[in-house]
């Protein structure tokens, strides 16, 4: 009697497996940048230091085409404002666009040349470090002055050597140093600037430069 019971409870709890059949998974379109945010448009504004100023009027051309063009975002120089003015189109691919063509702009107004600012366009792993001199050693008068040669070397040839062995570029803006370069490349760079910063001979820096390229090489 008992396994009767059991046998027919067992019954009941079997269920067709065509009742659990699930209705097909809606196909949605993806959505474009401009309806991400409710249709409203997005903008970005980055500041125009008085000493880049020329520079951007002799390189607006080679930093208004890629952005209009290719990432499909509209630019302006506001001469008022003194700033230069970006927002997305309705025909714009990527929402992420928008961001890039403002880092890239930036990385304009901290002194990078245009050519190798638009990394920051084709590439999506790259990043810019900015630190100054006082952050690693506070010097004073001409202790500074000199810190600062021998981050250049003669003729910027340090400069040079560490921005090739790391694969990064370089900006010595007075104090400031801006760094341009995946991450793991501007940490091989940081750490030749603030030893050099510190007081190593630029030998040291290089045989230490030369061993850490080695080892990356091996890696990749």
């Amino acid at each position: 009697m008992g396994s009767n019971q059991a046998a027919s409870s067992m019954e009941v709890e079997t269920v067709p497996s065509e009742a659990k059949l699930l209705p097909p998974k809606p196909k949605f379109e993806p959505l474009k940048p401009h309806e991400m945010s409710d249709g409203q448009v997005q903008f970005r504004k980055v500041n125009v230091p008085p000493h880049r100023y020329t520079p951007l009027k002799k390189a607006w051309m080679d930093i208004y085409t890629p952005i209009y063009e290719q990432m499909k975002i509209d630019v302006r120089m506001n001469l008022k404002a003194r700033r230069v003015e970006l927002k997305t189109r309705p025909d714009t691919p990527d929402i992420s666009n928008l961001q890039k063509c403002a880092d890239f702009v930036h990385a304009f107004m901290l002194g990078f040349d245009v050519i190798d600012a638009i990394a920051l366009l084709r590439l999506d792993e790259l990043y810019i470090e900015s630190f100054e001199i006082k952050d690693v050693k506070t010097l004073r008068g001409d202790h500074l002055s000199r810190a600062i040669g021998r981050l250049s070397g003669k003729g910027g040839k340090t400069k040079f050597a560490i921005e090739n062995a790391s694969k990064t570029r370089i900006v010595i803006a007075d104090t400031k140093i801006h760094i341009l370069g995946s991450f793991a490349n501007i940490k091989i760079a940081r750490d030749s600037l603030c030893s050099l910063i510190l007081g190593s001979p630029a030998g040291k820096v290089y045989s230490k430069l030369r061993a850490v390229t080695a080892r990356l090489a091996e890696r990749f």
